[in-house]
């Protein structure tokens, strides 16, 4: 992975570096480093937690791990453009059922959500070029 990735803060955790060694900012916590043997196995359950639950049920996304991180990839993005246009269309549309208080609630939920769907992306991406190969070196 290019060192370049990343950056940005990662609600869940990740860090620029782990008991296995180095990894990129914004790397999922839960996940061990491609350095680590079988770190495959926590990156496809990292990533079937971040798709929708039957995802589970095919054989094919557990069986290559490069078309799961590939779909969820393109799930959790779309999620994050749902999170985009729901904050700019809350206030439009639910002001006639929300008081103040509770649209202003609703839109710091919306932003935390999106807060954290742009890290799962960041994470799910990071995978996907890992599983294709490409390391990450840290710069000096």
């Amino acid at each position: 992975m290019s060192p370049g990735l990343g950056g940005h803060p990662n609600p869940e955790g990740g860090s620029t570096g782990s008991a296995h060694g180095p990894v990129p900012p914004g790397w999922p916590a839960s996940v061990p480093p491609p350095s680590v043997p079988e770190w495959q196995p926590a990156a496809v359950a990292w990533l079937l937690d971040h798709c929708p639950a039957d995802y589970r049920g095919y054989d094919g996304w557990v069986r290559y791990p490069v078309a799961l991180a590939w779909i969820a990839t393109r799930h959790v993005d779309g999620q994050v453009e749902v999170m985009r246009e729901a904050y700019r269309r809350a206030r439009v549309e639910l002001a006639d059922h929300l008081d103040p208080e509770g649209l202003s609630q609703v839109l710091a939920t919306i932003e935390r959500e999106g807060l954290r769907l742009r890290a799962a992306a960041q994470g799910a991406r990071m995978i996907s070029q890992a599983l294709e190969g490409l390391t990450w070196v840290p710069r000096l």
